[in-house]
Order: C-alpha cells, then sequence, then structure tokens
C-alpha cells in the first residue's frame, strides 16, 4: 500500500466533506486501540478543530493508558487537537438499574448498550460543537463480518477508514507514528469490562478474515476449503450473513398504489 498517497487522499476527502457541509470539526472517540488512533490522527491532519473524547466505561486500565498517551500524542503534534474524558460508568449502571437484568442475551446486550452510550455522548459534544462525529470502523468490521454495534459505533458521519483493512490501518498507522503501545496491542473492543480480544470473540484473527473475504468476494464458499480455511471461511460466511441487517439499508415498506 501506499501509505503517503493513502494518507493525503483520506486527508484531503475528511477536509472536503466538513467543510462542504459547513462543519467545525471532528468529534472522536478515542478506546486505545489502533482504529480510532489512525482516524484521530487523519482528522487532526486536516487542520479542523478535533476533538478527542476518552470514554471510560468499566475500561481495562491500559486501554484508558493506550487512550491518554496517543492524546498527549496527538496534542504535542498538532494545536488544533483537544481533549475531553466523559466517565460513562455511573450513567451506564443507573440506566442498569432500571432494565431487566436476565435474557439469553444479556451479556452481549449489555455491551451493545456500553457502545449505544458513547455514541449518544459523543453526538452531545458534536451538537455542541458544530462538529462531525467520525467513525473508526474498518471494511473487515464495516462490510465483512458486521463487527460493530448497530446504532453503537456504527452510528457516526463520516467513515474514513471503512475501505482499510485491519492489517492496512496497522501499516498507515505506523507511517503515521502512531504509539507502538497501540500498535502492538491486540485489538479489542473494550465492551466487556474483561481482557477479551476480537479475536477471542469472532475466533479467528484479522488476517484470516481478510482472506475469507477476499475469497468469499471471489465466489468462494465454506464447502471449496478443508482445515482450518474451512474453518475460518464458516466464521466469515455465518457472521457475514447474520450481521447484513447492520450492513444494508433499512427496509422502507413501501406501499403500491391502491393500498392507500
Amino acid at each position: 500500500m501506499n501509505c503517503k498517497n493513502v494518507e493525503e487522499y483520506i486527508v484531503s476527502w475528511l477536509s472536503g466533506y466538513a467543510v462542504g457541509c459547513g462543519s467545525k470539526g471532528f468529534v472522536v472517540g478515542i478506546s486505545g486501540g489502533v482504529d480510532s488512533a489512525l482516524v484521530s490522527t487523519l482528522c487532526a491532519r486536516t487542520g479542523l478543530p478535533t476533538l478527542c473524547v476518552e470514554l471510560p466505561l468499566h475500561q481495562a486500565a491500559s486501554q484508558v493508558n493506550r487512550a491518554v498517551e496517543h492524546i498527549e500524542w496527538l496534542q504535542q503534534h498538532y494545536p488544533n487537537v483537544e481533549r475531553a474524558t466523559t466517565d460513562l460508568t455511573e450513567s451506564y449502571e443507573v440506566l442498569l438499574s432500571a432494565l431487566p437484568r436476565e435474557g439469553v442475551n444479556y451479556e452481549l446486550t449489555t455491551a451493545n448498550t456500553r457502545s449505544r452510550l458513547r455514541m449518544t455522548t459523543l453526538y452531545f459534544y458534536a451538537g455542541l460543537r458544530g462538529a462531525l462525529v467520525a467513525g473508526t470502523g474498518n471494511k473487515i468490521e464495516d462490510f465483512g463480518i458486521g463487527f460493530f454495534t448497530k446504532w453503537g459505533d456504527g452510528g457516526v458521519d463520516v467513515s474514513p477508514i471503512a475501505d482499510l483493512t485491519k492489517s492496512e490501518v496497522f501499516e498507515l498507522s505506523a507511517h503515521l507514528g502512531v504509539c507502538d503501545s497501540i500498535l502492538k496491542a491486540k485489538p479489542t473492543d473494550g465492551l466487556f469490562g474483561d481482557d477479551r480480544s476480537d479475536e477471542d470473540q469472532i475466533g479467528a484473527s484479522y488476517a484470516e478474515l481478510e482472506w475469507a473475504m477476499e475469497e468469499y468476494d471471489r465466489g468462494k464458499d465454506v464447502a471449496d476449503f478443508e482445515g482450518r480455511e474451512r474453518e475460518v471461511m464458516a466464521i466469515y460466511v455465518r457472521r457475514h450473513r447474520a450481521n447484513l441487517h447492520k450492513m444494508e439499508p433499512i427496509p422502507t415498506c413501501k406501499l403500491p398504489k391502491g393500498v392507500k
């Protein structure tokens, strides 16, 4: 990948979109992971006001420390970067206290609730500033397996890295000088209050998923492979098909003539 070309193109695209819609900059949620680090850096490079928001919520100390380190690094290099912190732990617990505490998908539901609470907070900051919420989803997450929360981290105004695979995200991040602590950390959504990684949840690495996405787009399916490749393709296909509702437009009931 030509990192310089990609960097310049995305920064120009972000700038053009923001200016075209009259936005006064960007708001980015900083998790301590590589995706948010890359997006915030690209937004910062536009020269437009960029607010980096920490949203700790029963967060592991290592994730918080990486988020702080990254924001401090950005502020050393980009005078247009500002920082805000909103601890959502108490708000989250108050919300849960008013809701049922049982159900088949309780753990996943509460994890998604964390993500949606963060989205609401980012839009609050964006509303105050007349800014755009910049999404941090990459190609594998957004268009491969749908590994994001609908109306959570999937609720954004612009999605600057959605055409980059995870390996390309790491490559471009290294090119831009993102902190080693982030580049070396195992990817995690940080929504469960423990140290489980994305790979732990998915059952396959991002490198394997990138391979599966490429093969699937070429028309291959599970039956075309054996061994570990078959396992990975099965994981990819199952998640891709189950999460299409996140990746496709909301179904709209169109009434035919005569019904009304």
